[in-house]
Protein backbone atom coordinates (compact mmCIF):
# COMPACT_ATOMS: atom_id res chain seq x y z
CA UNK A 1 0.00 0.00 0.00
CA UNK A 2 1.26 3.44 -1.08
CA UNK A 3 1.85 5.93 1.52
CA UNK A 4 -0.48 8.57 1.89
CA UNK A 5 0.66 12.03 2.84
CA UNK A 6 -1.94 13.95 2.20
CA UNK A 7 -0.91 16.24 -0.49
CA UNK A 8 -3.19 18.86 -1.25
CA UNK A 9 -3.64 19.86 2.78
CA UNK A 10 0.54 20.09 2.93
CA UNK A 11 0.22 22.67 0.16
CA UNK A 12 -2.75 24.61 1.18
CA UNK A 13 -1.33 25.07 4.49
CA UNK A 14 1.94 25.98 3.04
CA UNK A 15 0.28 28.34 0.50
CA UNK A 16 -1.63 30.10 3.59
CA UNK A 17 1.71 30.94 4.87
CA UNK A 18 3.52 31.98 1.53
CA UNK A 19 0.97 34.32 0.89
CA UNK A 20 1.00 36.03 4.23
CA UNK A 21 5.17 36.35 4.02
CA UNK A 22 4.04 38.28 0.58
CA UNK A 23 5.47 42.06 1.09
CA UNK A 24 8.78 40.57 3.05
CA UNK A 25 12.26 41.10 1.87
CA UNK A 26 14.59 38.63 0.54
CA UNK A 27 14.29 35.02 1.02
CA UNK A 28 11.71 35.45 4.27
CA UNK A 29 8.98 35.98 0.81
CA UNK A 30 9.87 32.98 -0.60
CA UNK A 31 11.88 30.58 0.80
CA UNK A 32 9.48 28.12 2.86
CA UNK A 33 11.57 27.29 6.13
CA UNK A 34 12.06 31.04 5.93
CA UNK A 35 8.92 32.71 5.64
CA UNK A 36 7.26 30.04 8.03
CA UNK A 37 9.37 31.27 10.54
CA UNK A 38 9.11 35.39 9.75
CA UNK A 39 5.56 34.85 9.73
CA UNK A 40 5.11 32.99 13.25
CA UNK A 41 6.87 35.42 14.27
CA UNK A 42 4.93 38.56 13.15
CA UNK A 43 2.14 36.78 14.18
CA UNK A 44 3.14 36.49 18.11
CA UNK A 45 3.74 40.41 17.39
CA UNK A 46 0.51 41.40 15.98
CA UNK A 47 -0.96 39.26 19.01
CA UNK A 48 1.29 41.06 21.71
CA UNK A 49 0.56 44.66 20.06
CA UNK A 50 -3.13 44.56 19.68
CA UNK A 51 -3.35 44.46 23.62
CA UNK A 52 -0.48 47.06 23.93
CA UNK A 53 -1.85 49.44 22.16
CA UNK A 54 -4.85 49.34 24.28
CA UNK A 55 -2.36 50.38 27.04
CA UNK A 56 -0.78 53.27 25.25
CA UNK A 57 -3.67 54.97 24.05
CA UNK A 58 -5.05 54.78 27.25
CA UNK A 59 -1.76 56.62 28.72
CA UNK A 60 -1.94 59.02 25.98
CA UNK A 61 -5.65 59.42 27.16
CA UNK A 62 -3.66 60.28 30.67
CA UNK A 63 -1.49 62.29 29.77
CA UNK A 64 -3.38 64.05 27.30
CA UNK A 65 -6.11 64.73 30.36
CA UNK A 66 -3.64 65.45 32.70
CA UNK A 67 -2.44 68.26 30.33
CA UNK A 68 -5.95 69.89 30.04
CA UNK A 69 -6.36 69.98 33.27
CA UNK A 70 -3.46 71.65 34.54
CA UNK A 71 -4.36 75.13 34.08
CA UNK A 72 -7.32 74.62 36.34
CA UNK A 73 -5.40 74.13 39.04
CA UNK A 74 -5.72 70.10 38.94
CA UNK A 75 -4.35 67.18 38.61
CA UNK A 76 -5.27 64.51 36.82
CA UNK A 77 -5.73 62.17 39.87
CA UNK A 78 -7.90 64.71 41.72
CA UNK A 79 -9.78 65.65 38.49
CA UNK A 80 -11.16 61.66 38.03
CA UNK A 81 -11.63 61.52 41.92
CA UNK A 82 -14.17 64.53 41.74
CA UNK A 83 -15.52 63.14 38.36
CA UNK A 84 -16.39 60.28 40.20
CA UNK A 85 -17.90 61.74 42.82
CA UNK A 86 -20.42 64.10 40.85
CA UNK A 87 -21.04 60.88 38.93
CA UNK A 88 -20.51 61.86 35.53
CA UNK A 89 -19.43 58.97 33.68
CA UNK A 90 -17.25 59.92 30.69
CA UNK A 91 -14.32 57.48 29.79
CA UNK A 92 -10.82 58.61 29.48
CA UNK A 93 -10.88 58.44 25.36
CA UNK A 94 -14.02 61.65 25.47
CA UNK A 95 -12.18 62.93 28.16
CA UNK A 96 -8.95 63.23 26.07
CA UNK A 97 -10.88 63.99 22.52
CA UNK A 98 -12.78 66.94 24.51
CA UNK A 99 -9.68 68.76 26.41
CA UNK A 100 -7.66 68.34 22.52
CA UNK A 101 -10.64 69.39 19.80
CA UNK A 102 -13.77 71.24 22.09
CA UNK A 103 -12.03 73.11 25.07
CA UNK A 104 -15.00 74.90 25.83
CA UNK A 105 -17.03 71.98 26.57
CA UNK A 106 -13.60 70.33 28.65
CA UNK A 107 -13.99 73.59 30.72
CA UNK A 108 -17.66 73.28 31.34
CA UNK A 109 -16.75 69.66 32.65
CA UNK A 110 -13.73 71.07 35.07
CA UNK A 111 -16.25 73.73 36.30
CA UNK A 112 -19.19 71.19 36.84
CA UNK A 113 -16.63 69.36 39.50
CA UNK A 114 -14.72 71.95 41.14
Amino acid sequence: MPRATNRPAARARRKKVMKLAKGYFGRRKNVWTVAKNAVEKGLQYAYIHRRTKKREFRRLWIARINAAVRPYDLSYSKFINLLAKKEIKLNRKVLADLAMNEPVAFEAIVNAVK
